[in-house]
Parts: C-alpha cells; sequence; structure tokens
C-alpha cells in the first residue's frame, strides 16, 4: 500500500489547531511511535499507555501507529485533541500477516525470548517487516515537529531509527524496547538478523528493562557492527502507578463479583496468576509445580485452590492454540486427581476481565504466582504487590527470570522449571507469619512506589534529551590504544 493511496479522515470535528501544540507545555514535543496506536475512547487502559498519554499531555505531540483498521481501502486516521495529534495508519491483509504475526511474532517474539526452537523465518515475512517500517519512517518524517524527541517503541520497529535518519531526519531518537535482549549469539540465529536491529544504529538512545539486557545488546550491536557509531544502551526498567492500582484493589474488592470469589473459597487460601496466554509465561510447568504441592505437603489439600487467569492471546498462532490445549488437559488431570465434590483446586479461566476487576482478585490472593519462563518485567508482580491489603498482605512467589525480580529481592525467587521448588516454595508463602508477610510487603511497596512508571517516562525522556557524547567506534578504540 502506497503512502499515496492513504485518504484522510478526522474523527473529531472542531479540534485544536497544530499551532497551540506548545502553548503551556513543558519541553520539545513529544512523537511516540508504536505498534498500535491509543485512540482516544479506545479501551486499551493499561499502564503503559496511560503513561505515554500523560507524557505526551506535558508535551504535546504527536502519537502514531497502527490503528487496527485492515484493508488496502482504510483510511489514515488523523486525530487531534488538547494539543496532542493522533495519526493511526491501517494495514493490508497481507502486511498483517506478513509484518506482525509472522516476523513480529514468530520469529522477533520466540528469538527475544530464548527460544530458537520456535522461531519461523520467511524472506517474504522479513521483506514486509521492512516495508511497514519504511512506511512508518515516512510517515514520522512527514509529521513530526522539528523540535521534537522521538521515542520508538519495541520489536515492531526496530529498523525505524536508521530509516528515519536515511530521510534526512535530525531528530533526537530513542528506542524502548519491552521484551527482554538475549546474549548476541541467540540475535545472530535470525537470518537477516542485522538487518533488522540494525535499525538501531540511528538511535541516539535504546533503552531496556534490565543491566542484563543492556550488556547483551551493547555486546551484539559492539560485535557485529564493529565500525559503526554505536547508541548509548541504558537500563530504565519500567514501573506501574501503584497508588491507581492499590485504589482499583480497595474499590473493587467490595464489588459482588470479588465479594463472590471469596465466599467461594470457603476460607480457603488462594493463590493467583493472571498472564496473556503466551508460551514465555511458563503456565504448562506452574500447573504442574501446583499440581506437585498436594503430593510434596499433603498438608495443603483442601487448603488452598489456585486461580489462573490466562486470556488467549494471537490465537492465529499454532503454538498459541497447541499451548491451550496443553493447559486444558494438565488442569483436568490435576482436577481429576485431587478434587473433591466441594473442593476444586485450580480454576482455570481463559476469558479477559477488566483491570479494575482483575485488581480485586489480586488483592484476595494469598500467593500471588508469577513464574515466566523469560520475560522482560512484568508488571502484574508489581500489581499483585500494590494490590494488597497492608494489614494482611499476601506474599509475592517470582521467578528469577522475570526482569522484575531484579527490584523485587524480598519476593520468594524461584526457577519455574523446577517443580519441586516451586511447589514447596507455595507450601512456604501459604505457612508465612503475619509478621513476615508485612515486612516484606512493606519493602516491596516502597520499591514499587519509588521506581514507578511516571519516574520510568521522565527518567527516558530526561536521558534523551540530554546532549549526546562524542560516540566512539570500536576502531576509534582501537586506534587510541595504539
Amino acid at each position: 500500500m502506497s503512502q499515496d493511496a492513504l485518504r484522510t479522515r478526522s474523527v473529531d470535528a472542531g479540534l485544536s489547531p497544530a499551532s497551540r501544540l506548545a502553548a503551556g507545555r513543558k519541553g520539545p514535543p513529544l512523537v511516540i511511535v508504536s505498534n498500535r496506536l491509543n485512540l482516544p475512547g479506545s479501551v486499551q487502559t493499561g499502564g503503559l499507555a496511560t503513561a505515554l498519554d500523560s507524557a505526551l499531555e506535558e508535551t504535546g505531540g504527536l502519537w502514531l501507529g497502527w490503528s487496527g483498521a485492515l484493508g488496502e481501502d482504510e483510511e489514515l486516521v488523523d486525530v487531534e485533541r488538547d494539543g496532542v495529534r493522533r495519526v493511526g495508519f491501517p494495514l493490508s491483509q497481507r502486511e498483517h500477516r506478513r509484518y506482525y504475526a509472522e516476523l513480529s511474532n514468530r520469529t522477533l517474539w520466540p528469538l527475544l525470548h530464548s527460544r530458537p526452537d520456535l522461531v519461523e523465518f520467511h524472506a517474504e515475512a522479513l521483506a514486509a517487516y521492512l516495508a511497514v517500517n519504511r512506511r512508518i519512517a515516512g510517515l514520522v518524517a512527514r509529521h513530526a515537529a522539528p523540535e521534537a524527541l522521538v521515542w520508538i517503541h519495541d520489536y515492531h520497529l526496530l529498523p525505524l531509527p536508521a530509516l528515519l535518519r536515511q530521510s534526512g531526519m535530525g531528530h533526537r531518537i530513542g528506542v524502548f524496547l519491552h521484551t527482554p535482549v538475549p546474549a548476541p549469539d541467540m540475535l545472530r540465529v535470525m537470518p537477516g538478523h542485522d538487518a533488522v536491529f540494525g535499525g538501531l544504529l540511528g538511535a541516539d538512545l535504546v533503552g531496556v528493562q534490565t543491566a542484563a539486557d543492556a550488556a547483551h545488546l551493547s555486546a551484539y550491536l559492539s560485535e557485529t557492527f564493529p565500525c559503526q557509531a554505536l547508541p548509548r544502551v541504558e537500563a530504565f526498567p519500567i514501573g506501574i502507578d501503584a497508588a491507581r492500582v492499590a485504589r482499583e484493589a480497595s474499590s473493587s474488592a467490595a464489588t459482588d463479583r470479588c465479594r463472590a470469589l471469596r465466599e467461594s473459597l470457603a476460607g480457603r487460601k488462594l493463590v493467583i496468576g493472571v498472564d496473556r496466554l503466551d508460551y514465555s509465561k511458563g503456565l504448562p510447568e506452574r500447573f504442574e509445580a501446583y499440581g506437585q504441592l498436594f503430593e510434596r505437603h499433603p498438608s495443603m489439600r483442601r487448603a488452598v485452590s489456585f486461580l489462573q487467569i490466562a486470556p488467549v492471546s494471537r490465537g492465529e498462532v499454532s503454538e498459541y492454540r497447541k499451548l491451550k490445549t496443553r493447559l486444558d488437559a494438565i488442569a483436568g488431570s490435576i482436577n481429576g486427581r485431587h478434587a473433591d465434590a466441594d473442593w476444586m483446586p485450580l480454576r482455570y479461566v481463559s476469558r479477559s476481565h477488566s483491570h479494575t476487576l482483575v485488581s480485586g482478585f489480586l488483592r484476595a490472593g494469598s500467593v500471588g504466582l508469577v513464574t515466566p519462563l523469560r520475560d522482560g518485567m512484568n508488571l502484574v508482580a508489581k500489581e499483585y504487590v500494590a494490590a494488597q491489603n497492608p494489614q494482611d498482605p499476601g506474599v509475592l512467589v517470582l521467578s528469577r527470570f522475570a526482569g522484575a525480580a531484579a527490584q523485587m529481592k524480598e519476593a520468594l525467587l524461584v526457577n519455574p522449571l523446577d517443580r519441586g521448588e516451586v511447589a514447596d516454595t507455595l507450601a512456604t508463602a501459604l505457612k508465612m507469619s503475619l509478621d513476615e508477610r508485612r515486612h516484606r510487603w512493606t519493602l516491596l511497596m516502597r520499591g514499587v512506589e519509588r521506581d514507578s512508571i511516571h519516574r520510568w517516562t521522565e527518567s527516558f525522556i530526561g536521558s534523551l534529551s540530554k546532549p549526546a557524547p562524542a560516540m566512539l567506534t570500536v576502531a576509534d578504540i582501537a586506534g587510541a590504544a595504539a
């Protein structure tokens, strides 16, 4: 689909003119580019969308991304409200299949989560991925204010910084990669990896979740592009709005749905997990570990129930359909072996629920079980802590391989592949004294409040705004040493 073929429609008449963008704002305007656009009135209510909206409200600027429309004849959506402009582009059916479903989700996603066995690669998908990024680069170049800071989000748009430089843009460009970053050799498993990750060379700053991610990406870039000027790569651990989650959890706890959940437990303790249905979340291993709890700790039988909420995502990808089938089988086996007429040990729900309702469910959990095999951060771990009743808080059991583990040392950390360790740790959490639970929760909550989503946005934008130091290549360093 050519840019010329895109028609534009405004979805809000009588909006503020572009000349008002900078009025009363702080700092240069932002241009945010993400795979999916958060349009006014949309149902995207997550912490990231809210934080980026807040940052744009402070600075003014532009948010550009896929509108959600599919089809050759779909229009470009152009919305301006209160000094913030949103431009949403459509994707053709072929672009969505090749760029999004195949290259982004069947190649890059498993690669970045250290699953080379699941990586699929098709040259046609790579070509479509690069073509969509070129089209997005043209839109950014056409709409970005000259003084704007450009902030690009996630693995769908890795080539974009270099493409923007090729279009002549001299803006300061930052990228934030929300996924984990594996070791350099893993990234090189992908055919054409240099055409994708080489796009980051056009950025001034690349943000990642942890220091380990930063080390991996820095090593990959320096080894793969030894004679190129490299961007700064820094860790900016993402957070949540803890006060908002706490308010939602407290109010939701009084609703009929949450009251019904507590009553259904009949005095038993609740273990709760909340995840997208994804192979990176370690759900089969989690279910099997929970099943071992009753074999290794018979006193736990009838004393606990486990609620796992796992909405289906990317249902068009075969690996996700197979994962759901496997989880259905494991859940049935556990309940078949251990359930009584008046007790269901494992409740597995694959429907979506509102963020507010889930916050209330998290508050009811005596244990938050967050055990991904690999995760960039995992904000559910932080939301579980924020949702707790300070007078009677639950215990967080957290995978060592979640980015959040680097910040949340007071959680009970486990290896999600060690089912016995997870089962034993669950028993420890369920038996933990109130004093120890309060002590651990107080320290965890202090960190969650300190490392907030607002601090994350301010920190990244502040770092991107700083004058860039002279960038040295590996060849420069070698020459100086000689």
